[in-house]
């Protein structure tokens, strides 16, 4: 009888501990589901299901493919096109060839673009890995057996391929400049070389600026998911920096970097870095860009400043604001305060103004800075490209301890179709602060259309974004 007594005892303890387990689950769940309303009702990019946003970026690739490809193959002269490289030694370039279901090459994949002519278009050939969706042609050999390419066969057959085009050229990834075209490893070039033999092997060229343009054109069918994104990064450092989250005296910045890193949780969104929230005061302003992040409690008349980036369906955001926290009886923000983000306004203008299709990255650098300076303003300019990678391919518009011009990635032209993180900052003395100069970093995402235009993604910040 003590035994059954003992026996139930547990069973009801085993009920109590799970009913227990349960509804933590539940408030868990509905806890998640209350943060992707409250976000979701800004954009309908969040409630897209996953296997719509697949459909919608199938249909990207598909468009880069036979759009944009042929037109930058031809552009740069290549004849034929390698991409080569092995599962977990990706190309830079692999994850913009590929289905939003290929996240890895397979085992070694092999990718031949060959340029047939006007006529008859652009050959997609793969060796090794599937089809993508239809977008590619599994190329095997039928005097083989029915086993997927591998070690000597699969290099016998490429042998086999470009011997049976005999291109005029052989791109392959290969540049001391651009990390975006320096895919193809040192041992596969090795193998390469050895397998195609003199005669191919010296036909062999380096394409650099093709696979660099490739990954850094952007699509006009992106963008309405693409300021969708936008709206929610903007949405996220609004309700960051507000009373939500922030109590002055008690919260921290890096209370507020994890809340920022939650909520991409709670959404089901990524991000490509760290997020960083800064705090400056009288008595302890500027901002040390090289320096880690301390903890630091936030208190009423700092000002704030953030470095947030979200991804989603392989397109990244890159966005930096100021925040300040009012002092009992404040309204508003201090005029002298406001005007130092109305400096960092102005370099945007100045910026944006001289960023036309055809200069490099040095030559609107260099007009920016001499522009400034007749403005009055002190500041620095670190502009770049952004879309499926956050520091993306294309011209670099100087770095913020560059500022003479950045060699060789500062010498890209800007081509139409193509995004921009405007990423800058001014130090502007605050009179309110006995003159002490204040930093603003601001970094705002804009996009050159294809008749090289250029505007916001979505808008520019303009007001600081208030703690009461």
């Amino acid at each position: 009888m003590s035994k059954l007594t003992k026996h139930k005892q547990r069973q009801i303890q085993y009920q109590i501990l799970l009913t227990f387990l349960i509804v933590c689950l539940l408030n868990l769940t509905l806890s998640g589901q209350s943060e992707v309303k409250t976000i979701g009702a800004r954009t309908e990019t969040l409630s897209i299901p996953l296997r719509e946003q697949a459909k919608i970026q199938q249909q990207w690739l598909k468009l880069r493919l036979e759009r944009v490809l042929p037109q930058l193959m031809r552009k740069h002269k290549v004849k034929m096109w390698l991409v080569i490289c092995r599962e977990y030694n990706e190309d830079p370039v692999f994850l913009s060839l590929v289905s939003p279901t290929t996240f890895a090459a397979r085992r070694r994949t092999i990718y031949v673009f060959n340029d047939r002519g006007e006529k008859e278009g652009i050959e997609r050939l793969a060796l090794g890995g599937g089809s993508n969706g239809g977008l590619y042609t599994v190329y095997r050999d039928p005097e083989t057996e029915n086993r997927e390419l591998y070690g000597e066969g699969q290099w016998a057959l490429l042998k086999k391929l470009v011997t049976e085009r005999n291109p005029e050229n052989i791109a392959v990834n290969i540049s001391s400049t651009h990390a975006f075209s320096d895919g193809l490893s040192a041992g596969e070039r090795e193998k390469l070389e050895a397998v195609l033999g003199p005669e191919y092997t010296r036909r062999i060229i380096r394409a650099e600026d093709l696979p660099l343009e490739y990954v850094e054109t952007r699509l006009p069918e992106m963008m309405s998911t693409y300021k969708s994104l936008m709206e929610v990064v903007h949405s996220l450092i609004s309700r960051a920096f507000s009373d939500e989250v922030i109590k002055p005296g008690t919260t921290t910045n890096e209370d507020v970097i994890w809340w920022l890193r939650q909520q991409l949780s709670n959404n089901r969104l990524g991000t490509w870095f760290q997020p960083s929230v800064r705090v400056q005061r009288k008595e302890k302003a500027g901002v040390n860009i090289l320096a880690e992040n301390t903890p630091t409690v936030i208190q009423r008349g700092d000002v704030l400043h953030v470095d947030f980036g979200i991804t989603l369906m392989r397109l990244n955001t890159d966005t930096q604001h100021m925040g300040y926290v009012l002092k009992e009886g404040e309204k508003d923000v201090p005029a002298g305060i406001k005007r130092a983000l109305a400096n960092s306004n102005r370099l945007q203008d100045i910026v944006m103004e001289r960023m036309k299709v055809g200069r490099t990255g040095n030559e609107v650098l260099t007009d920016a800075l001499s522009a400034m300076k007749v403005a009055g303003i002190n500041g620095s300019v670190y502009t770049h490209p952004i879309g499926d990678h956050g520091h993306g391919a294309g011209p670099l518009i100087g770095l913020w301890d560059r500022q003479q011009g950045v060699p060789g990635r500062g010498e890209v032209k800007l081509i139409p179709s193509s995004w921009f993180a405007i990423e800058l900052a001014t130090t502007t003395p605050v009179p309110e602060w006995n003159n002490q100069e204040l930093w603003v970093g601001q970094e705002e995402n804009a996009a050159i259309d294809e008749q090289g235009r250029i505007k916001w993604v979505l808008k520019r910040q303009s007001e600081f974004h208030l703690v009461k």
